[in-house]
């Protein structure tokens, strides 16, 4: 019985959270298939530390610090892989792209061509919305880290996006 209440509080937590999760990987590898895996994997690692892990306060912290490390560890393993394609994917029903796709295509880009210690720092501090001490701890580095990969990956995005011809 309690195996069963178990799982079915981990499926509740997984459903309400997947797709929060899935934006999030997205913005990390930008690729929706790579953020679906990266999601997959995130959820597949919570659930072993479930157990452990639900009686914490912060389930949602612990399950974004988790995919950040997997998305550091696999590009780690593998390095930087783009398959570029010729034609942008259609939106499925209920995606639509916020008011200014053109601005949105273009931040994709240039966060995409950061580092990804600077793209970690940047997507849980600013759209996480993440303190520095709970991004300094997801990515095991210090505050003083955070902040300066956050005013360095900032700067960055201001360089690229000044470059760039107006669409």
């Amino acid at each position: 019985m309690r195996e069963a209440a178990r799982e079915r509080e981990f499926l509740e937590f997984a459903e309400a959270r997947q797709r929060q999760l899935r934006r999030s990987a997205y913005l990390l590898c930008g690729d929706w298939h790579e953020a679906q895996d990266l999601t997959q994997t995130t959820l597949m690692k919570l659930y072993v530390a479930w157990g452990r892990v639900r009686r914490d306060e912060n389930v949602d912290a612990y399950a974004r610090t988790i995919l950040t490390r997997t998305f550091i560890d696999q590009y780690r393993r593998r390095g930087r892989r783009e398959n570029p394609v010729a034609e942008l994917p259609e939106y499925g029903a209920g995606q639509t792209p916020g008011p200014a796709p053109e601005l949105r295509l273009l931040m994709q880009e240039a966060l995409l061509s950061l580092p990804p210690r600077y793209r970690a720092v940047l997507v849980l501090r600013y759209w996480e919305d993440w303190s520095v001490e709970q991004t300094a701890k997801a990515l095991r580095v210090s505050t003083g880290t955070v902040k300066s990969q956050s005013a360095r990956g900032l700067g960055r995005l201001r360089r690229i996006i000044e470059r760039e011809p107006a669409r």
